[in-house]
């Protein structure tokens, strides 16, 4: 079988290595106790940042790391192999705040921001969604009113990665009755609380919270773009973060696997391992298949990037892979457990922790069925969801 490091560079070897290394040494040994725990060790973020992994494609001038999307892609990718817990900090902190700050931001707005944030001494996080605003972006509430110089919002998000954690929110509101404006809110600002949101299904390590904003008062240097421009920054950093969730799923589904053959080698039932058993060598053999074919997919949108092609022109690229990747991630951690029987259901092994973890790929950064319509609009010409 061909290695997956086959078609990449140097540099992406060792860049790959160094995450490989970073994730069996610093989380592999942690994520079942961060997951029961319902916490990550926060002293994580300050190793992603000295390894450079919070920097990956932010210009050196702001202490970032030049690497390509591909790079970004193969650390994302073991990242999810770990814990997707750790994945989504970077995932959203990197790939969907500070990306954007460089992309939209002021030279002031980089200056302030970029530093800390690609360092680990600052976080970010992505305030879209909210209560009653998942998949319809454009029908955000949250609103933000001029007042002289400054705007002051008020609203609330719902299940914002990083929420309890982030230094800065990237928040979308509505500045007009079509338009939708974005901002940097520094989360110690007066009137913002921050909620953490227990109980859930999986990313249990991770920080997730209910944002609400009451008078919120931020001056108009804090606006980032242009007046009602925001709901196509928006789309632009999704179509980014779409590409990140779809290696994360690959990694994911990848160590499901890995444990999967491990046990299947070690584990004996009459008088035989049960890998030697056809129907188990089945679901092995989907398995492997699905995360090559995701595998293919992420990487192909990562070259698309690197090629230069806007997050516009590849938005339906990323689509399919993180359609794809996501639904391979459920379907190969099933299988997996399938295959460790009873012990798959204690979280003694990690496949119950990968299930958990993967069904919510399905649904955040556009749920399976958005990616199907968005799809399905680029090969007809004809949108769905209107």
């Amino acid at each position: 079988m061909i290695s997956p490091d086959f078609g990449l560079t140097e540099t992406q070897r060792d860049i790959r290595a160094m995450a490989a290394r970073f994730v069996d040494e610093e989380i592999v040994p942690h994520a079942a106790e961060w997951d029961r725990a319902e916490q990550v060790d926060r002293g994580i973020v300050k190793r992603l940042g000295e390894l450079g992994f919070l920097g990956l494609m932010v210009p050196e001038t702001y202490g970032g790391v030049d690497a390509d999307m591909l790079s970004y892609v193969l650390v994302t990718e073991e990242l999810g192999r770990g814990d997707s817990a750790v994945r989504g900090i970077v995932s959203v902190s990197l790939g969907l705040v500070t990306k954007t700050i460089v992309t939209h931001g002021t030279d002031e707005q980089r200056a302030r921001w970029l530093p800390r944030l690609v360092s680990g001494d600052a976080l970010g996080c992505f305030a879209l969604t909210e209560p009653g605003t998942g998949s319809d972006a454009a029908s955000v509430s949250t609103r933000a009113t001029r007042d002289g110089g400054d705007w002051v919002l008020d609203g609330g998000k719902m299940f914002i990665t990083n929420g309890t954690w982030a230094q800065v929110a990237l928040t979308f509101a509505r500045t007009s009755e079509r338009g939708l404006t974005a901002f940097l809110v520094p989360t110690d600002s007066p009137g913002l609380t921050a909620r953490e949101i227990h109980g859930k299904l999986g990313l249990r390590g991770q920080a997730t919270a209910e944002l609400t904003f009451d008078g919120v008062r931020v001056p108009d240097s804090a606006r980032l773009g242009e007046v009602d421009r925001g709901l196509g920054i928006a789309l632009g950093a999704l179509s980014r973060g779409r590409v990140s969730v779809a290696a994360g799923a690959v990694g994911l589904a990848q160590a499901a696997v890995d444990a999967a053959v491990r046990y299947s080698t070690e584990r004996t039932q009459f008088g035989r391992p049960i890998a030697s058993f056809q129907l188990v060598q089945e679901l092995l053999a989907e398995s492997a298949v699905d995360v090559r074919a995701a595998r293919l997919l992420t990487h192909h949108v990562a070259r698309i990037a690197d090629s230069g092609v806007s997050p516009k022109g590849y938005a339906t690229d990323a689509s399919i892979a993180k359609y794809h990747a996501s639904e391979a991630a459920v379907r190969v951690s099933n299988n997996c457990l399938q295959v460790f029987g009873g012990y798959g259901f204690i979280d003694e092994f990690p496949v119950g922790k990968y299930l958990r973890d993967a069904r919510v790929l399905t649904l955040y950064e556009g749920t399976s069925q958005v990616q199907k319509l968005l799809i399905g609009r680029d090969l007809t010409g004809v949108n769905a969801m209107l």
